[in-house]
């Protein structure tokens, strides 16, 4: 199968928010654009029938009038509607393995009322084995694009396999002409507290540490994306918090999510979380080992 950017489609503003997105940066990857509508009773695709009796006609017509929108918009892109006889979660991850990239609809804490979103699509982001990128319906029916104002920020750990991750950020700032920056957050420890504040050689020494670490891991990056603009962002708080208002303006946020993780341990670690449910700029979630 050609390489394809797969958008999930249910009819909610926040799916078609995501198909405008991924039209946006399909075209900008010189990729085909796959709408996806999966709902368990499709009927088998009957060969001429009205579409008064059509069971699939509803279904059909989501699809075609997102890709009709889409067209007028990208004239060069090509789209193609995808029907799937299945429940979302099992056809949206089957498209994940197909495609460079999937992209979903998201109501961060909002109740739920859409077929994809919730319960849907975090599975799918904590299982999926490529990128998935969520993206919000913004007020006045203007959604973001991956040519948007604003950095990439990407949220970097100093320890363990980062190039999937990285190497997902600086490509993505590099189509976009952005600024990339890699946000690195860390608690203070007990000792650094005292009864009159925060002791500040402490700090000193933590940041210092930090910067030698993050130097090191970005250094082959550096030297790979000359072009890109790179912003060094370290935090002393909690990771989560500070990737999250790290996010605040930025054009797209690319967190990591562990492919292996302990049996009993949540598919999605903190930071990852925290990111989806708060952060309001699109959101790539990336899978790494």
């Amino acid at each position: 199968m050609e390489p394809v950017v797969t958008v999930g489609l249910d009819g909610s503003p926040e799916s078609l928010a995501a198909a405008r997105w991924a039209a946006d940066e399909a075209e900008h990857r010189r990729l085909t654009l796959r709408l996806l509508h999966a709902w368990p009773l499709l009927a088998p695709e009957p060969t001429r029938v009205p579409s008064e009796i059509d069971q699939n006609y509803w279904a059909k017509r989501l699809v075609h009038n997102a890709r009709a929108e889409l067209q007028a918009h990208h004239p060069g892109l090509t789209i193609v509607g995808n029907l799937v006889p299945d429940d979302a979660e099992t056809a949206l991850l089957h498209a994940a393995s197909e495609s460079e990239l999937l992209v979903l609809g998201s109501r961060a804490m909002e109740p739920v009322a859409s077929y994809f979103l919730g319960d849907i699509s975090m599975p799918v982001v904590a299982r999926a084995d490529r990128p998935v990128v969520l993206v919000r319906a913004e007020a006045g029916g203007k959604e973001p694009s991956p040519t948007a104002a604003g950095a990439v920020v990407v949220a970097l750990k100093l320890h363990g396999p980062c190039d999937d991750l990285l190497g997902f950020a600086f490509e993505a700032a590099a189509r976009r002409g952005a600024p990339l920056r890699v946000v690195h957050g860390r608690s203070l420890p007990v000792h650094a507290h005292t009864p009159w504040g925060v002791d500040h050689n402490v700090t000193k020494e933590i940041t210092e540490e930090a910067q030698e670490q993050l130097d090191k891991v970005l250094r082959s990056w550096r030297e790979k994306f000359p072009g890109v603009e790179l912003v060094d962002d370290i935090r002393l708080k909690s990771p989560a918090e500070a990737v999250v208002r790290a996010a605040e303006g930025a054009g797209l946020l690319v967190v990591g999510r562990r492919k292996h993780r302990a049996a009993l341990a949540p598919r999605l670690g903190p930071v990852a979380h925290a990111a989806l449910h708060h952060a309001q700029c699109p959101i790539a979630v990336v899978p790494h080992d």
